[in-house]
C-alpha cells in the first residue's frame, strides 16, 4: 500500500480502541466539542470516519439513512464501528481507488487528498473522543508530522466554516501531533476544544 493508508490503518486502530473504552453512562455527558455530547460526537466519528471512508473509495454518497442513524443505539456499536472500520480500510487497498477524484457531494477533490483528510478525521475526532471519555490518544512521530501538514493545508478551509477553532500556542519543539491539534484549536493540555 502507501503511506496515507499506513496512517489510515493505524489511526484506525486507535480510534477502535478509544470508542470501546466508551461506557454506556459517558454517552450523554458532555464532550469536549462545543455544544455537542459524547454520543453525539460519537455518531459523527462513526458515520464519517468508518462508513464516510468507505464510501469514499466507492465514489458513493452516504445514503440518508445512514446519515441519520444513531449508531450507540446498538449496544455492540463499538464493536460494528471496528468491523465498519476494517470494510472502508479494504476498500481502500485497491490501488485503482487512489486514482482520480471524488465527489463528496460539497466538493470534488482528487483520492489522495480525500484519504489524507479522512486520518485527520480519524485522529482528531478520535483525540477528542479519548480526551471527552478519559482515555489517551496517541500517535506514532511520522504519522503526527503527517497530521501536522494536512492541518496546516486546510486549516483555514475548515475554520471558515466552523470546522476548527481558533489556533491555540504550543512550544515549536512540541510533538507533531500536539501541533496539529493546537493548529486545530484543540489544546493539547487538556482544556475544552471546539470542532
Amino acid at each position: 500500500m502507501n503511506d496515507i493508508h499506513a496512517h489510515l490503518t493505524v489511526a484506525a486502530a486507535e480510534a477502535a480502541r478509544v470508542a470501546r473504552g466508551v461506557t454506556a453512562d459517558q454517552l450523554a455527558q458532555s464532550s469536549v466539542c462545543a455544544d455537542w455530547t459524547v454520543r453525539e460526537l460519537v455518531n459523527h466519528l462513526v458515520l464519517y470516519s468508518a462508513h464516510g471512508l468507505e464510501h469514499r473509495a466507492l465514489r458513493q454518497q452516504l445514503p440518508e439513512e445512514t446519515v441519520q442513524r444513531d449508531f450507540t443505539a446498538e449496544p455492540d456499536w463499538a464493536e460494528r464501528y471496528a468491523a465498519q472500520l476494517d470494510r472502508a480500510l479494504a476498500a481502500w487497498e485497491k490501488p485503482d481507488v487512489w486514482q482520480g477524484e471524488v465527489d463528496t457531494g460539497y466538493v470534488t477533490m482528487p483520492a489522495t487528498v480525500i484519504a489524507s483528510l479522512l486520518v485527520k478525521e480519524l485522529a482528531l475526532h478520535g483525540w477528542d473522543l479519548a480526551r471527552s471519555t478519559g482515555q489517551d490518544f496517541t500517535v506514532p512521530e511520522a504519522m503526527g508530522r503527517f497530521l501536522l501538514g494536512v492541518v496546516e493545508e486546510h486549516a483555514e478551509t475548515y475554520r471558515r466554516y466552523e470546522g476548527f477553532a481558533e489556533p491555540l500556542d504550543v512550544p515549536d519543539t512540541a510533538p507533531a501531533f500536539a501541533r496539529a491539534l493546537a493548529i486545530s484549536g484543540r489544546d493539547p493540555r487538556g482544556q475544552e476544544e471546539r470542532r
